[in-house]
Protein backbone atom coordinates (compact mmCIF):
# COMPACT_ATOMS: atom_id res chain seq x y z
CA UNK A 1 0.00 0.00 0.00
CA UNK A 2 2.90 2.37 0.74
CA UNK A 3 4.15 2.16 -2.85
CA UNK A 4 0.81 3.33 -4.20
CA UNK A 5 0.60 6.18 -1.71
CA UNK A 6 4.10 7.34 -2.67
CA UNK A 7 3.25 7.19 -6.38
CA UNK A 8 0.17 9.29 -5.67
CA UNK A 9 2.21 11.84 -3.72
CA UNK A 10 4.80 11.99 -6.49
CA UNK A 11 2.42 12.30 -9.46
CA UNK A 12 -0.82 13.82 -8.18
CA UNK A 13 0.02 17.12 -9.90
CA UNK A 14 0.14 15.28 -13.25
CA UNK A 15 -2.54 12.59 -12.99
CA UNK A 16 -5.88 12.05 -11.30
CA UNK A 17 -5.95 9.05 -8.98
CA UNK A 18 -8.88 6.99 -7.76
CA UNK A 19 -8.87 3.92 -5.55
CA UNK A 20 -11.99 1.80 -5.94
CA UNK A 21 -13.00 -0.57 -3.17
CA UNK A 22 -14.38 -3.73 -4.78
CA UNK A 23 -15.68 -6.82 -3.02
CA UNK A 24 -13.79 -8.02 0.04
CA UNK A 25 -10.79 -10.22 -0.85
CA UNK A 26 -10.66 -12.39 2.29
CA UNK A 27 -13.98 -12.10 4.14
CA UNK A 28 -14.58 -13.99 7.36
CA UNK A 29 -17.53 -15.82 5.79
CA UNK A 30 -15.67 -16.98 2.66
CA UNK A 31 -11.86 -17.18 2.63
CA UNK A 32 -10.47 -15.85 5.90
CA UNK A 33 -6.69 -15.72 6.13
CA UNK A 34 -4.43 -15.75 9.20
CA UNK A 35 -2.91 -12.45 8.11
CA UNK A 36 -6.34 -10.83 8.41
CA UNK A 37 -6.56 -11.99 12.01
CA UNK A 38 -3.02 -10.77 12.74
CA UNK A 39 -3.77 -7.36 11.19
CA UNK A 40 -7.27 -7.23 12.72
CA UNK A 41 -8.87 -6.76 9.31
CA UNK A 42 -11.81 -9.13 9.64
CA UNK A 43 -15.05 -8.43 7.80
CA UNK A 44 -17.84 -10.55 6.39
CA UNK A 45 -18.51 -10.05 2.68
CA UNK A 46 -20.74 -6.94 2.55
CA UNK A 47 -24.31 -7.65 1.44
CA UNK A 48 -25.35 -4.00 1.12
CA UNK A 49 -23.73 -0.83 -0.17
CA UNK A 50 -24.01 0.62 3.35
CA UNK A 51 -21.88 -2.26 4.71
CA UNK A 52 -19.33 -1.73 1.92
CA UNK A 53 -19.14 1.97 2.76
CA UNK A 54 -18.54 1.19 6.46
CA UNK A 55 -15.63 -1.13 5.60
CA UNK A 56 -14.14 1.37 3.15
CA UNK A 57 -14.35 4.19 5.70
CA UNK A 58 -12.69 1.99 8.33
CA UNK A 59 -9.84 1.30 5.88
CA UNK A 60 -9.37 4.99 5.08
CA UNK A 61 -9.31 5.98 8.76
CA UNK A 62 -7.26 3.04 10.03
CA UNK A 63 -4.52 3.36 7.44
CA UNK A 64 -4.76 7.16 6.99
CA UNK A 65 -5.20 6.49 3.27
CA UNK A 66 -4.80 9.76 1.39
CA UNK A 67 -5.84 8.80 -2.16
CA UNK A 68 -9.26 9.72 -3.55
CA UNK A 69 -11.54 6.79 -2.86
CA UNK A 70 -14.59 5.30 -4.57
CA UNK A 71 -16.71 2.28 -3.81
CA UNK A 72 -17.95 -0.23 -6.37
CA UNK A 73 -21.71 -0.73 -6.49
CA UNK A 74 -23.23 -3.98 -5.24
CA UNK A 75 -23.56 -5.18 -8.83
CA UNK A 76 -19.74 -4.98 -8.94
CA UNK A 77 -19.71 -2.92 -12.16
CA UNK A 78 -16.15 -1.58 -11.69
CA UNK A 79 -14.81 -4.99 -10.75
CA UNK A 80 -16.49 -6.62 -13.74
CA UNK A 81 -15.36 -3.92 -16.18
CA UNK A 82 -11.74 -3.94 -15.02
CA UNK A 83 -11.22 -7.44 -13.59
CA UNK A 84 -10.07 -5.61 -10.48
CA UNK A 85 -10.40 -8.21 -7.70
CA UNK A 86 -8.45 -8.54 -5.48
CA UNK A 87 -6.22 -5.64 -6.58
CA UNK A 88 -5.08 -4.11 -9.84
CA UNK A 89 -3.75 -0.84 -11.27
CA UNK A 90 -4.94 0.80 -14.48
CA UNK A 91 -3.85 4.03 -16.13
CA UNK A 92 -6.43 5.61 -18.38
CA UNK A 93 -5.06 8.21 -20.80
CA UNK A 94 -6.65 11.57 -21.50
CA UNK A 95 -8.61 10.14 -24.44
CA UNK A 96 -10.21 7.53 -22.16
CA UNK A 97 -8.20 4.54 -23.38
CA UNK A 98 -6.37 2.08 -21.16
CA UNK A 99 -2.70 3.04 -21.38
CA UNK A 100 -1.47 0.63 -18.70
CA UNK A 101 -3.16 -2.51 -17.38
CA UNK A 102 -1.38 -3.96 -14.40
CA UNK A 103 -1.39 -7.59 -13.43
CA UNK A 104 -3.91 -9.06 -11.03
CA UNK A 105 -2.72 -9.10 -7.44
CA UNK A 106 -1.33 -10.13 -5.25
CA UNK A 107 1.38 -11.89 -7.24
CA UNK A 108 1.27 -9.75 -10.38
CA UNK A 109 0.37 -6.47 -8.66
CA UNK A 110 3.40 -4.30 -9.38
CA UNK A 111 2.97 -0.61 -8.55
CA UNK A 112 6.53 0.04 -9.78
CA UNK A 113 5.31 -0.63 -13.35
CA UNK A 114 2.71 2.12 -13.02
CA UNK A 115 5.44 4.41 -11.62
CA UNK A 116 7.60 3.62 -14.66
CA UNK A 117 4.74 4.54 -17.02
CA UNK A 118 4.11 7.81 -15.18
CA UNK A 119 7.85 8.58 -15.10
CA UNK A 120 8.15 7.98 -18.85
CA UNK A 121 5.21 10.33 -19.42
CA UNK A 122 5.90 13.08 -16.87
CA UNK A 123 9.52 12.58 -15.83
CA UNK A 124 11.00 10.71 -12.93
CA UNK A 125 10.46 12.18 -9.49
CA UNK A 126 13.69 12.72 -7.63
CA UNK A 127 13.50 12.69 -3.86
CA UNK A 128 16.34 13.84 -1.70
CA UNK A 129 17.79 11.26 0.62
CA UNK A 130 17.01 11.97 4.27
CA UNK A 131 19.72 14.08 5.85
CA UNK A 132 21.61 12.84 8.85
CA UNK A 133 21.62 15.01 11.95
CA UNK A 134 25.19 16.07 11.15
CA UNK A 135 24.05 17.32 7.75
CA UNK A 136 20.95 19.07 9.09
CA UNK A 137 22.52 22.53 9.27
CA UNK A 138 20.73 24.98 7.00
CA UNK A 139 22.35 25.67 3.67
CA UNK A 140 23.77 29.13 3.14
CA UNK A 141 21.43 31.45 1.28
CA UNK A 142 22.19 33.96 -1.42
CA UNK A 143 19.10 36.03 -0.86
CA UNK A 144 17.30 34.57 -3.87
CA UNK A 145 14.42 32.16 -3.44
CA UNK A 146 15.09 28.71 -4.84
CA UNK A 147 13.39 28.09 -8.13
CA UNK A 148 11.28 25.04 -8.76
CA UNK A 149 11.15 23.34 -12.11
CA UNK A 150 7.91 23.98 -13.94
CA UNK A 151 6.12 21.91 -16.51
CA UNK A 152 3.03 22.30 -18.56
CA UNK A 153 1.75 18.75 -18.85
CA UNK A 154 -0.90 17.62 -21.27
CA UNK A 155 -4.28 16.74 -19.82
CA UNK A 156 -3.68 14.37 -16.91
CA UNK A 157 -3.99 10.65 -17.19
CA UNK A 158 -5.99 8.81 -14.56
CA UNK A 159 -4.60 6.06 -12.44
CA UNK A 160 -7.25 3.75 -11.03
CA UNK A 161 -6.20 1.56 -8.15
CA UNK A 162 -8.53 -1.26 -7.22
CA UNK A 163 -8.20 -2.55 -3.69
Amino acid sequence: MGDVVQIYEDYKQHADFLTVYVREAHPTDEWQMKSNLKDDVCYAQPKTLEQRVIIANDFIKRFKFSLPFGIDDMGNAANDAYAAWPERIYIIDESGHIAYRGGIGPFNYKPEEAREWLAARYGAVKREAPKSSADAAPAPTTGAAPSAPTATPAAPASAALAQ
